[in-house]
């Protein structure tokens, strides 16, 4: 019992240690404004650039990937959302810059994932044993990628209802104005309608049918 109590602590700090490596967040860009990370990568080491744009006009921004020599490794131009994977040529600080530069008056909110490394199996050289552990080691790893695809799944579905959700206030918005106005319509139709009809059934005095008659 206390080798698979072992086993499921030593999973969950690795777990946890691999989820440190990552740089994952949801920020704020406002309109006419750029905002860049940056984030330090071995050679040869793989990463993966993440991004969806969760709210704000068209939702689209432009995204540009730098490499340590300020040279251009990936660009998109007015994207939603997209994914990019690389291997880092050389080591140094490579830098992922997202523009809204293009609008005037849309803030967006803007989710990233920038994740380095393809990241360490929860338990190392399964493989090389062949003891009794070895089927709680085996059950260990497969908690171990469960959790995250868990996690990668959690992320999504909370982009999409927040996506979601934020597209239904605009819509509740827009009905909420468009009734009003219709309101505030129908009340001068009806208002200037009483008028007009007010002044047909109103009975004129004799001293302004006179004054109409002498005039």
């Amino acid at each position: 019992m206390n080798s698979i109590f072992h086993v499921l602590i030593y999973t969950v700090l690795l777990y946890l240690h691999k989820a440190v490596i990552a740089v994952e967040l949801t920020f704020e860009l406002p309109d006419n404004a750029r905002e860049c990370f940056y984030q330090e990568i071995e050679k040869n080491k793989s990463a993966t650039l993440e991004f969806q744009v969760v709210t704000g006009g068209q939702y689209d921004v432009d995204v540009t990937l730098e490499s340590p020599r300020k040279e251009i490794i990936y660009k998109q131009i007015k994207t939603q959302f997209d994914s990019h994977q690389f291997t880092a040529s050389e080591t140094g600080i490579y830098v992922a810059c997202f523009s809204n530069e293009f609008s005037t008056f849309s803030h967006k909110l803007v989710y990233m994932d920038f994740q380095v490394g393809d990241g360490e199996p929860a338990l190392p050289g399964i493989s090389e044993h062949a003891t009794v552990l070895t089927q709680f080691q085996t059950s260990a790893e497969e908690v171990h990628k469960s959790l995250n695809q868990i996690l990668d799944y959690q992320t999504h579905h909370r982009l999409r209802e927040a996506q979601s959700r934020k597209r239904a206030e605009e819509l509740n918005e827009r009905v909420f104005w468009w009734s009003f106005f219709e309101l505030f319509a129908i009340l001068v139709i009806t208002v200037t309608q009483v008028i007009v009809l007010r002044n047909f059934f109103t009975e004129r005095k004799p001293s302004q049918m006179g004054a109409k008659f002498v005039g």
